[in-house]
């Protein structure tokens, strides 16, 4: 079997593939530069190349499944990214995605709050990406033409060693939130430091975050 992951980041879904299929049969999209550097150098047998979502360099029919964990909802064409997957995959092959539910995922909320205390009349980033509910993923990727779509909920328990852990993981700038916190200057991110401790009930300790994700399969004909 020939799998595709599309948006792999540093590649925790590529692993995985890897671990099932071997290097040889995985292959990974990503748009960061550093991204792709950092999954050839952690897996130089994977085939790794830098692309959007929205433009997959490979011809068509080149896999059996292709997968976008946590991709769908950054995309800028989210409907172009679904249709590019079905054209890599051959007839009967499976697409499968998720993304973060709009409500259901701790951390982002949190985040989110911690951004409109800063910015009252900004746009709600979040609140602006489609497919993040069951409806929004089962119609893209029907309306893209795939058969027999298949949705579940899943549930992830985030544990934190402190405060600190989750505070790096933001750090390192990874989706709209991320990104937004790189661009404060020093005295508001330790502002918004404080805000989001306080946003996740101020632990002093270990502590758990929920993460709720809409997952969905089809089939192209």
């Amino acid at each position: 079997m020939r799998v595709l992951d599309v948006g792999a980041g540093t590649g925790a879904l590529a692993a995985e593939l890897v671990r099932r299929v071997g290097e040889d049969n995985v292959a990974a999209g990503e748009p960061s530069s550093k991204f792709v550097q950092a999954l050839r150098a952690r897996m130089p047998g994977v085939d790794v190349k830098e692309a959007p979502a929205e433009e997959l360099p490979w011809p068509d029919e080149s896999f059996d499944v292709a997968l976008a964990q946590l991709v769908v909802s950054f995309a800028s064409d989210a409907p172009r990214a679904a249709r590019e997957m079905g054209r890599v995959v051959r007839g009967g092959g499976v697409v499968a995605l998720c993304t973060w539910d709009r409500d259901g995922m701790e951390m982002l909320a949190a985040l989110r709050r911690v951004r409109l205390t800063f910015e009252r009349d900004a746009p709600d980033t979040e609140a602006a990406m489609l497919y993040r509910t069951e409806a929004g993923i089962r119609d893209l990727l029907t309306d893209a033409g795939f058969h027999g779509v298949e949705t579940t909920l899943l549930e992830v328990d985030r544990d934190y060693s402190g405060f600190d852990e989750l505070w790096d993981s933001v750090l390192g700038g990874v989706g709209p939130a991320g990104i937004w916190v790189l661009s404060l200057d020093d005295e508001q991110r330790a502002a918004a430091r404080e805000e989001l401790h306080r946003q996740v009930g101020s632990p002093s300790g270990a502590f758990t975050l929920r993460g709720s994700a809409w997952a969905a399969r089809a089939t192209r004909a």
